[in-house]
């Protein structure tokens, strides 16, 4: 598939993703916005496929992959009750954090399989993209396990809360972007993977001094989170469904 082609099929999957939203706003549409979110989802899937060329066993190695989540969903989305809705969602945010920082090391360890540059020599663009859509993926994990805990009653709901905690917190923000800064400049590997510690625990220290009844508001703002993340990842493996 070229990538003209490949940018018209993104875009139905963007605006059948942007109807979904709107139906999911009303319970009388939200089957039909689930039905819609569901196909644009199996068409970007299908174009992302279709237009990079790989060895019959990385397709295996991908519906592998999807038979096995997929089967996990099934059985959690049947299981699930309607009111523990929430720390699902917070569960689920959490993996597509923990995606992004995946797809990160995958594009730092095998540059050229995205077209960014080689091992050790990937473009400075790319390593601004993948340095941000890492810290924000890794924030976007570790506050997703937090908001899940309390929804789910693992850790108490009140507020966890000690002495220099916001002094704390300014500390590490800082010293991420230095060391955002000091990765776009050198590109490596170790300091990669200080950037998704530091992150995650960031992402652990922002979340626990807020309130369990707070919890679905954190998940609202989690989940744009998860959006600027992939978003940045898109940016890096040069994919438009993501972006």
């Amino acid at each position: 598939m070229s990538a003209s082609l490949t940018s018209a099929v993104y875009l139905i999957a963007a605006v059948l993703f942007i109807l979904a939203l709107r139906g999911l706003s009303h319970p009388e549409s939200s089957r039909r916005g689930n039905l819609m979110g569901m196909v644009g989802m199996a068409i970007a899937i299908a174009a992302t496929l279709a237009h990079h060329g790989m060895q019959v066993a990385g397709y295996g190695l991908i519906l592998l992959g999807m038979v096995i989540g997929g089967s996990i969903g099934t059985v959690v989305a049947l299981r699930i009750k309607m009111t523990a809705l929430p720390q699902l969602v917070a569960a689920f945010h959490s993996l597509v954090g923990l995606a992004a920082v995946f797809v990160a090391a995958a594009a730092l360890n095998a540059p050229g399989s995205f077209g960014i540059g080689s091992v050790g020599n990937i473009h400075a663009e790319s390593l601004v993209e993948m340095s941000i859509g890492l810290a924000i993926g890794a924030i976007t994990f570790s506050g997703s396990i937090i908001a899940f805990a309390k929804l789910q009653a693992l850790m108490k709901g009140t507020p966890i809360t000690f002495a220099f905690q916001h002094q704390i917190n300014l500390g590490l923000g800082i010293l991420l972007a230095l060391l955002i800064i000091g990765f776009i400049v050198t590109g490596s590997q170790p300091v990669f993977w200080v950037i998704a510690i530091l992150a995650i625990l960031l992402g652990f220290l922002l979340i626990i001094p807020i309130g369990g009844a707070d919890m679905p508001v954190v998940v609202s703002m989690l989940n744009s989170y998860s959006g600027w993340a992939a978003c940045g990842i898109g940016f890096t493996i040069q994919n438009l469904a993501l972006i």
